[in-house]
């Protein structure tokens, strides 16, 4: 059996919000532990869910974030509980994980967590781009599952997963899930014609087809709290929602809830920032009001609210440019906020993003690692969360036919 020593949280104490939050979030540390693959697992569902336990990254000099891996099969704490009563034996051997070449490390921080060794597969590219996809294993009758963001390069790694689609269906998987950690074409920005009810972008309903075509009978997706990409597929979306990771670690900051204020950079987040003021001891909510004039271009208008001598939470799903979220922390910084914290989901981190990010406009970066952050972009005010145990356990309820729902409720 192989091992390798990773880093692993263990269980200790830590400062909350306020002592009315005190019994909803803890803190975690860091130690080193020994992880042993392929070993037979029993594990539990339950109806109900807590709040999530995880890990606080460490800069460890020269603003390089590390990313904490969650050890061997634990569970974050607002799944441990004895509320657990119905055992299930967990058989990996008719699941697989397999990575495509898009993020890889949370790819095996997912089968780090899960006891699994990723699955075999020879990804290349020919010299005039195209691509090679080849399974280095059986998958007959398997349940398989396909990590891959469409972060930059987009398209290449939409066409990489749905190469990797194909040729899980004609090696006879059973079932095929892909598992999107950034679902790049579910931009709200990019409106469909009136005639389209809802927000639904047209580009992402042709992607949804592909992947559906190409033989998927599942996605699993991590959004921060909107739903809008389940719209975009006629097969079964289920959700991961990144907010807990972020709120945990929020937590974790020891600022009084009565200094907080969440604020949404538009009006279109609204609801999503609401949401995250309520799970932070009902926070008052700040709006900045902005006017769009193309892609990649905002100019903020004013602000709705009050951030006088408060600590300012901006909320949004995920940061390109960081055009939106910079001209909104500059005005907050004008109406008296006394620091200011970003938070994402998804680093996009498009050019000038860095330099925006890092001019000193914000105390913190706080970001998740569905997408990859090349070291060439690392900042001192950056700090990276993982999501990787998240995905772990929606991708074991999924093989098990156990709620997702009820781990984010």
């Amino acid at each position: 059996m192989a091992s390798l020593t990773i880093i692993s949280p263990c269980n200790s104490s830590s400062s909350s919000l306020s002592s009315s939050s005190s019994s909803l979030f803890a803190g975690s540390s860091l130690s080193h532990k020994t992880v042993g693959y392929n070993q037979s697992r029993s594990r539990t569902c339950a109806s109900n869910s807590f709040k999530c336990n995880l890990p606080q990254p460490v800069d460890i000099g020269n603003g390089k974030p590390t990313v904490p891996i969650v050890n061997e099969r634990t569970l974050p704490k607002f799944l441990e509980s004895a509320r657990m009563e119905t055992s299930v034996n967990r058989n990996g051997g008719k699941l697989k994980v397999f990575s495509g070449t898009a993020n890889p490390a949370l790819s095996q921080e997912i089968a780090w967590y899960m006891g699994l060794e990723l699955g075999k597969i020879n990804i290349k590219r020919f010299a005039d781009g195209e691509i090679y996809v080849q399974l280095q294993e059986s998958v007959r009758g398997c349940d398989v599952y396909l990590v891959q963001s469409t972060c930059p390069p987009a398209n290449e790694n939409l066409m990489e997963l749905l190469i990797m689609v194909d040729a899980c269906r004609r090696a006879s998987a059973k079932n095929i899930t892909v598992v999107i950690p950034y679902f790049g074409y579910a931009r709200a920005d990019r409106k469909a014609s009136s005639s389209t009810q809802g927000r639904e972008s047209i580009a992402a309903k042709l992607v949804a087809n592909l992947i559906t075509e190409a033989g998927a009978n599942r996605v699993l997706a991590c959004d921060l709290h909107s739903g809008q990409s389940m719209g975009y597929f006629d097969i079964p979306v289920d959700h991961v929602h990144c907010q807990s990771v972020i709120l945990d670690y929020l937590a974790s900051k020891t600022i009084s809830s009565d200094d907080m204020v969440v604020v949404s950079p538009d009006v279109g987040g609204v609801a999503r920032a609401r949401s995250f003021a309520k799970k932070l001891s009902d926070a008052p909510l700040a709006i900045v009001d902005k006017r769009r004039h193309g892609h990649n271009v905002a100019e903020v208008m004013n602000l709705i609210g009050d951030v006088k001598g408060k600590v300012a939470v901006m909320v949004d799903d995920m940061i390109d440019t960081a055009g939106t979220i910079a001209k909104g922390a500059a005005l907050l910084h004008q109406e008296g906020a006394r620091e200011v914290y970003a938070c994402c989901s998804h680093a996009v981190f498009s050019p000038p993003a860095i330099d925006r990010l890092s001019s000193g406009l914000f105390q913190e970066v706080i970001i998740t690692n569905t997408l990859p952050v090349a070291e060439k972009n690392y900042f001192p005010q950056l700090t990276v969360l993982s999501v990787a145990n998240l995905l772990g356990e929606t991708i074991w309820r999924v093989h098990d036919d156990c709620s997702v729902s009820s781990i984010f409720q």
